[in-house]
């Protein structure tokens, strides 16, 4: 325990003991005082009988008590003005996460994109301190959040996201066979293509020329999204869900082993969500292991986690899973916290209180 104002008590303590050698002196001056005149007779007599000495230790005591108490009090007093504390150091997290989530939006992984968009929604609620971004690709890269921590924005280009998907799916079911558009299904076709357009504008630039699914130039767009990358003392993560099938015509500004370096070398950890074989779109063009085992590699070089969207994995599951790994731990910041301790001197000045006012009362009688 610490006194934050330890002048007070020793300044205290040596004004009570002036006016106590004051008080001390005077009353032994006004004794000396009275000790001529006249007497009266046989008080020896008096003072040598029991109930006299009875009466007198009795006194002597609940004076004693007086005085204590007195400056017991004014001493608990003092060290309440000075204020005792103490000082703990407190270990506190500080939240300083910078979460990218980089979808590929291509048209086969609209119920995965979905159900992550969906979930991600609860999530961004019980954000504090985290800044996060969204980026969403195909041929090119769109950055479709830029990192921030307005989650009421974020919220709200989430829900834009969950429609965007399931407009994907509207149109897969209804027109994905078709080669032409019946006429009785041209209006409604055109009206989904319409809004579809306000998403594939950007993600599906010059795709006649570069192809789709650039899976490399994706997390590399994600990775460059990052301010100052190398300088930050903020946690950096990118969560990439994709099918990895590639479908390039001309080759990559970064492919999908660079990339994953390029995270590896910026301290940039990518969780890697992939869909389950049931769910794969076409197999007999792109082999399902093949296209696992290198984005898998991909992601687990940047010491990231990788996961499939299974039956008996369930998206929530993968995201807390992702939330409790060590790479997303916040950094631990000591803080030092003063905490008053009054206790024990307002207890000690109760005390001493009660013993005065008891002795003064029995004195009175």
């Amino acid at each position: 325990m610490e006194l934050m104002y330890e002048k007070v008590v020793v300044i205290g303590i040596i004004v009570l003991a002036a006016v106590v050698c004051i008080l001390f002196y005077s009353q032994k001056k006004t004794r000396v005082k009275y000790s001529e005149g006249i007497k009266a007779a046989n008080t020896g007599r008096l003072k040598e009988t029991k109930a006299y000495k009875s009466l007198e230790k009795k006194y002597l005591v609940l004076r004693c008590l007086l005085i204590a108490g007195i400056i017991g009090s004014i001493v608990s007093s003092l060290f309440l003005v000075a204020r005792p504390y103490r000082k703990d150091d407190i270990y506190s997290g500080v939240k300083k996460r910078d979460i990218i989530l980089c979808l590929d939006v291509s048209y086969s992984l609209y119920d995965l994109n979905y159900e992550i968009t969906d979930y991600l929604k609860e999530v961004v609620k019980g954000l504090e301190g985290d800044r996060i971004g969204i980026n969403i690709f195909n041929t090119s890269t769109v950055t479709y959040v830029p990192l921030t921590d307005d989650y009421e924005y974020v919220l709200q280009k989430l829900d834009e996201l969950s429609e965007y998907f399931v407009l994907q799916k509207e149109y897969q079911d209804k027109y994905g066979e078709y080669i032409y558009i019946p006429d009785e299904l041209l209006e409604e076709y055109k009206e989904i293509s319409f809004k579809l357009d306000y998403y594939d504008a950007g993600t599906l630039y010059n795709n006649r020329n570069k192809g789709s699914s650039l899976i490399g130039e994706g997390l590399g767009t994600a990775l460059y999204s990052f301010p100052y990358l190398g300088e930050s003392d903020r946690t950096r993560v990118i969560i990439m869900c994709t099918d990895n099938e590639l479908n390039a015509r001309t080759s990559q500004v970064m492919d999908l082993e660079d990339a994953a370096k390029a995270c590896a070398q910026n301290k940039v950890t990518v969780f890697g969500i992939f869909p389950r074989q049931e769910a794969f779109y076409n197999p007999e063009e792109y082999d399902y292991d093949s296209c696992l085992d290198e984005f898998k590699s991909a992601v687990e070089s940047t010491g990231g986690k990788f996961y499939v969207r299974t039956v008996d994995q369930s998206v929530s599951e993968i995201v807390q899973d992702i939330q409790k790994q060590e790479a997303m731990l916040v950094k631990v910041v000591m803080s030092r916290q003063t905490v008053d301790l009054p206790y024990i001197p307002f207890l000690a000045l109760i005390i001493c209180l009660a013993f005065s006012l008891s002795a003064g009362l029995v004195l009175q009688r």
